[in-house]
């Protein structure tokens, strides 16, 4: 073999080392990018489960749960699945530092007994709230449109009342004195309407309110062997008593104080977790709009009872209407039975009656002689009746 073959040779096992080499670099490249693009797919389908999960866990999470409270019901706010119930009273303030030094004095005095008086914890809550002057402003426009058609009406009657020239001066000049009575008072209605659109417009009218919370726990019942409703009953009890005992002892220190109904409670709550949105979008537009599945009131305590009361009244009513019916059927049975009984007395007694008032006409003899008669049949009967009787026996007899 020269050395041309063994070149050649050679060079031919090179170049199929080479293709080979290629060949497993090619297959280890594809591998490799399987493998990867696989991880890929993966690690995306983790990271899209991760999301579908969190979203799961965010949508799912109750607004309830976010809330300090479960319901209003029998003017109480309920927490904590009905182990904690609160009752709030409302407070009017009062303007201390225009008293006198003997007014101070009892207030404090009122206080001090107010806080001596306490045999619970209670927390006082202050809210400041933002005035909607709309509600009002709408109001003075309405009665404004009432005094402007009657100032209307005077002026036609006054006008009138010139024209005709048949009233004396006197008449007239009371007639213009009540008229400008009624034209100075439009003329003040809408300034008040100016100044308060004014007063509105440039600032906000700020109003605080005062609250005492009274908080009642479960957890004090001696017995656990109630179910929801007699525990919140219960509670209802002890709240509105501790509540009244409030009320008394604020009284003292000349504050006016009050029990808050439900929907009032709402209203506090409302505020109380949209003090922003409140301004513009109040309660009242909230509960039109429908957007009141938050929040559950049940009717007022005093109005439940009542409405038990009218039932029990209605249900007492029908008994005793049904009894005096059935009463009063049964004794007008006893009479027409007792009348049939008496039946032929009657017509003995009706019939004499007849015959004497009629003795003119018959005659004293005959009349007499017929009474006799009818005496006589009520006895032992007529002559007929015995007749009867002595033909049913013989019947009887000769069918025996």
């Amino acid at each position: 073999m020269d050395s041309i073959e063994l070149l050649t040779v050679i060079l031919t096992v090179i170049l199929g080392i080479m293709v080979m080499l290629l060949i497993i670099l090619g297959v280890v490249y594809f591998t490799s990018k399987t493998k990867s693009n696989t991880i890929k797919e993966e690690n995306k389908n983790k990271e899209q489960k991760k999301k579908v999960k969190k979203c799961k866990e965010y949508t799912t999470e109750s607004i309830m749960n976010f809330m300090e409270f479960d319901t209003v019901v029998d003017n109480m706010i309920s927490q904590k699945d009905g182990m904690r119930y609160i009752m709030v009273v409302e407070c009017q303030g009062i303007n201390y530092d225009l008293m006198s030094e003997v007014e101070k004095n009892s207030v404090e005095e009122g206080f001090v007994q107010f806080l001596n008086t306490l045999r619970h914890p209670v927390q006082i809550y202050t809210q400041t709230r933002t005035i909607n002057l709309n509600s009002s402003i709408q109001t003075y426009k309405d009665k404004i449109k009432d005094i402007q058609y009657a100032l209307e009406k005077q002026e036609m009657q006054y006008n009138q009342m010139v024209r005709s020239e048949n009233y004396t001066q006197e008449e007239l000049n009371k007639a213009y004195f009540e008229l400008t009575k009624q034209r100075n008072l439009y003329e003040y209605g809408k300034d008040i309407i100016y100044n308060t659109e004014k007063m509105s417009l440039n600032k906000n009218v700020l109003n605080k309110k005062y609250y005492v919370v009274i908080p009642y726990f479960v957890e004090e019942l001696e017995d656990s062997n109630f179910d929801k409703e007699e525990e919140r009953n219960m509670a209802f009890s002890e709240l509105y008593t501790r509540a009244q005992s409030v009320v008394r002892t604020l009284g003292v220190c000349g504050i006016n104080a009050r029990v808050m109904t439900s929907n009032e409670l709402v209203e506090l709550l409302y505020m109380a977790y949209n003090r922003d949105e409140a301004e513009v979008y109040g309660l009242d537009k909230a509960l039109k709009a429908g957007y009141d599945e938050l929040y559950t009131t049940a009717p007022d305590v005093i109005d439940k009872q009542m409405k038990a009361l009218d039932k029990e009244i209605e249900e007492q009513a029908l008994a005793k209407a049904k009894e005096k019916v059935s009463q009063a059927k049964s004794e007008k049975q006893k009479a027409l039975q007792g009348k049939k009984e008496k039946k032929r007395d009657l017509i003995d007694e009706l019939a004499k009656l007849m015959i004497q008032e009629n003795v003119q006409i018959l005659g004293t003899d005959i009349a007499e002689n017929a009474i006799q008669k009818i005496e006589q049949e009520k006895k032992g009967g007529t002559k007929e009746d015995g007749k009867k009787t002595r033909q049913t026996r013989a019947r009887k007899t000769k069918t025996a």
